[in-house]
C-alpha cells in the first residue's frame, strides 16, 4: 500500500472528552500474578489478606526493666522502695521457665515473652539492683502496664488487608508480620512501544544527515516504568502501511499500544489508517498544546495510542493520556501530581482556543516560562513542572498565582 495525502486536522475534541473516551475504553485487567515480598511493593493486591494468627504472638515486655506482678509495686516509691526478688532473666527470643509468685521478678528485654504470672513491666531506669538478687522497685506499676498484649496489633481471623490494595512499604510489613512470604497481585501492564519513521535511529548508532535518535521510546519507557507498567519496545518500523499493519499485529498480545509519530497529518503519518484498518478510531486531534494531532483507538480489545513525534509532545501526551489509562488497567489509584502555588515572573500568551500545558522552571519563588518548541526534548528537561492554562483563557498575567504541578 502507499501513502495517502495530507489531511490537515480541521475538528478537534476537548481534553476532557478525549479523557473520558480513554477511560472507557481501560478495562482494569484480571490477569494475576504470584509474588514474594522483595517484590510486592508498587503492585495491587487481586485478593485480601486474612490473619492466620495473632500479632504480636504472645504477651511481651514493652519496656527493658523487670516483669513483676503490679499489685506487689503498689504504694512504692524512692523513699520506700519494695524489695522483690529476681528469679531469671529473658532475652529477646528467650522463652521463660519460671512462673513468678508474689515477691517475685523476671529481668526482662524490650520484645521478650512475659512470665506466667506477670502482668506489668517496671522500666529499668525506676530500680536498683543490690545484693542476693534483690531489686528495689521505686515506682508503681498498674496492670498491662509496658507490656504488649497479644493479639494487640491484628487479632487472628481479621481482614487485615483487601481486594485492590496498594502494597506500600508499610502493608508489605503487615503482611511479612503474618508470616506470609507469597501472594497474588494484578500483572503490571505491558505497553508496546512503537515508534515509526525512516529517519530514528537508535542512540549509539551513527546518524546520517537527515536521521534522528528516537527519543520518545526511552522517555515514554520511563513514564510506564514509574507508573506500574512494563514498556515493550518493538521494533522501529518504515513509513509504508503494509509494514506498519504487520508490525501491529505482532503488538497486539500487549495491554497497550503507543505508536511514537505518525500520528499528525503528513503523507507519511499513518497511524490513523493503521488503526482505521485494524480496527476502531475514537478521536484524532485534541484541543491541546503540545500534542494537538493525537489520536487513540480499539485494535481487537487493546488500547492504542496515537501520539505525536515531537518529544515534548509525546511527553506531554504521556502525563495527560497514557498515565491515566495505565493506571486504570494496573488498578492503581488515580495519580495526582504535587503542585505548588507562586507567581508568574512574566506575561505568558497562550493559544485561543486551546488548553495548553506550558512548561516553566522555579526560579526565585517564581514560574519562569521553560517551554520552547515541541520538539525540544529540553523545554521538558529542563522543567520543574507545567501550568494548566485553559482554553478560555488567553493570556495569563505577570504576577498572577499559577498551580505549577512539579514533575
Amino acid at each position: 500500500m502507499s501513502g495517502t495525502k495530507m489531511r490537515p486536522i480541521r475538528d478537534t475534541i476537548p481534553i476532557e472528552q478525549a479523557l473520558r473516551l480513554v477511560h472507557d475504553a481501560a478495562v482494569p485487567l484480571s490477569k494475576t500474578e504470584t509474588v514474594g515480598l522483595d517484590e510486592g511493593v508498587g503492585r495491587v493486591l487481586a485478593g485480601s489478606i486474612l490473619a492466620t494468627r495473632d500479632v504480636p504472638p504472645f504477651n511481651r515486655a514493652a519496656m527493658d526493666g523487670y516483669a513483676v506482678i503490679a499489685e506487689n509495686t503498689f504504694g512504692t516509691s524512692r523513699m520506700e522502695p519494695h524489695l522483690l526478688t529476681c528469679v531469671e532473666a529473658v532475652h529477646t527470643g528467650e522463652v521463660p521457665s519460671k512462673k513468678l509468685e508474689p515477691g517475685q521478678c523476671t529481668q526482662i528485654a524490650t520484645g521478650a515473652p512475659m512470665p506466667n504470672g506477670a502482668d506489668a513491666v517496671v522500666m529499668v531506669e525506676e530500680t536498683d539492683r543490690r545484693s542476693n538478687n534483690k531489686i528495689a522497685i521505686f515506682a508503681p506499676v498498674y496492670p498491662r502496664q509496658h507490656v504488649g498484649r497479644q493479639g494487640a496489633d491484628i487479632t487472628n481471623g481479621t481482614q487485615v488487608l483487601h481486594q485492590g490494595d496498594l502494597l506500600t512499604p508499610s502493608r508489605i510489613g503487615c503482611i511479612a508480620a503474618l508470616g506470609i512470604d507469597k501472594f497474588e497481585v494484578y500483572t503490571k501492564p505491558r505497553v508496546a512501544i512503537l515508534s515509526t519513521g525512516n529517519e530514528i535511529v537508535a542512540p549509539g548508532q551513527p546518524l546520517d544527515l537527515g536521521q534522528i535518535y528516537d527519543i520518545n521510546r526511552f522517555t515514554l519507557g520511563s513514564v510506564i516504568k514509574e507508573h506500574g507498567g512494563i514498556p515493550v519496545a518493538c521494533p522501529t518500523v518504515p513509513d509504508t502501511l503494509d509494514d506498519l499493519i504487520e508490525t501491529v499485529d505482532t503488538c497486539l498480545d500487549n495491554d497497550i499500544l503507543v505508536f511514537s509519530g505518525g500520528s499528525s497529518v503528513g503523507e507519511r503519518d499513518l497511524t490513523l489508517d493503521v488503526i482505521r484498518h485494524r480496527g476502531e478510531v475514537l478521536f484524532h486531534g485534541i484541543a491541546v498544546k503540545p500534542g494537538k494531532p493525537t489520536a487513540f483507538g480499539v485494535i481487537d480489545g487493546t488500547p492504542v495510542l496515537g501520539m505525536p513525534g515531537y518529544p515534548t509532545s509525546c511527553l506531554s501526551n504521556a502525563y495527560m493520556l497514557l498515565i491515566p489509562v495505565l493506571r486504570q488497567l494496573a488498578h492503581l489509584p488515580v495519580f495526582h501530581f504535587r503542585s505548588k502555588s507562586v507567581p508568574a515572573a512574566e506575561r505568558i500568551v497562550s493559544t485561543t482556543g486551546r488548553h495548553q500545558f506550558y512548561t516553566v522552571k522555579i526560579v526565585d519563588g517564581e514560574a519562569v516560562p521553560a517551554f520552547k518548541a515541541s520538539g525540544d526534548i529540553t523545554s521538558m528537561s529542563q522543567a520543574d513542572g507545567y501550568i494548566e492554562i485553559t482554553a478560555q483563557t488567553d493570556i495569563v498575567e505577570r504576577g498572577e498565582i499559577v498551580q505549577v504541578k512539579l514533575f
